[in-house]
């Protein structure tokens, strides 16, 4: 396929492929057809092979998906083989949260420092990475290079250390701010995670069920 031309919802779906073909490697599974697939994964055999389709052709006809090759090739496309040297600013509770309870290394991301302005924050450890004060941020970046950020800071804050941080080559940002950095920056890429919004799409979604419910009557 050529750059670009994957749509978001098929790239969406690869972390989730990803996730069930490692539980079916981990329960022994060596193959599976795409309709077995789809019912565990609650979607079409042909969604899954349109899906696969736009990356090459994985399976065989009559015998279905290799599962650790599928498994595999799923991680590949997705780069998850040379971890990506990341940073979080921010180590607040949401900060914390995600340090503590996200299996970076798995995901293609080596998390090497962790920075705040607080001091009653800065010299504590979380998962055995010593908090620093953002003002070593620049000497940090020179020396080690990373190229993601996960922000876990206000909108405001930011806005203002958004330019130095693609100054200071950050490619990626994994961002909790509310701050739309696109707007702004060209060349970057990132993935804006809105809590609350993804907490009003599942009020709609019970709101449309009553809805149905009440139809149904």
């Amino acid at each position: 396929m050529a750059k670009g031309s994957v749509s978001a919802s098929v790239i969406r779906r690869l972390p989730r492929y990803y996730r069930f073909l490692r539980e079916l490697s981990e329960a022994g599974t060596v193959r599976i057809s795409s309709g077995d697939l789809a019912r565990k994964m609650g979607l079409t055999a042909s969604q899954i092979r349109q899906d696969l389709n736009c990356f090459g052709g994985f399976g065989q006809q009559g015998y279905g998906y290799n599962v650790k090759s599928l498994y595999e090739e799923i991680g590949r496309i997705m780069g998850l083989g040379t971890p990506r040297k990341t940073i979080l600013i921010g180590a607040g509770n949401l900060g914390r949260a995600i340090t503590q309870h996200m299996d970076f290394a798995s995901r293609g991301f080596d998390l090497t420092g962790i920075f705040d302005c607080n001091p009653e924050l800065i010299g504590r450890q979380i998962a055995g990475i010593t908090i620093q004060n953002s003002t070593a941020l620049y000497d940090f970046c020179v020396r080690n290079h990373p190229t993601v950020a996960i922000l876990c800071i206000p909108k405001e804050a930011a806005i203002k250390l958004s330019r130095d941080l693609v100054a200071l080559g950050i490619k990626g940002f994994w961002n909790f701010s509310h701050y739309d950095l696109l707007l702004d920056y060209e060349g970057i890429v990132v993935e804006n995670v809105h809590l609350g919004d993804s907490l009003s799409i599942l009020c709609y979604q019970l709101a449309e069920m009553d809805r149905e419910n009440n139809d149904k009557k």
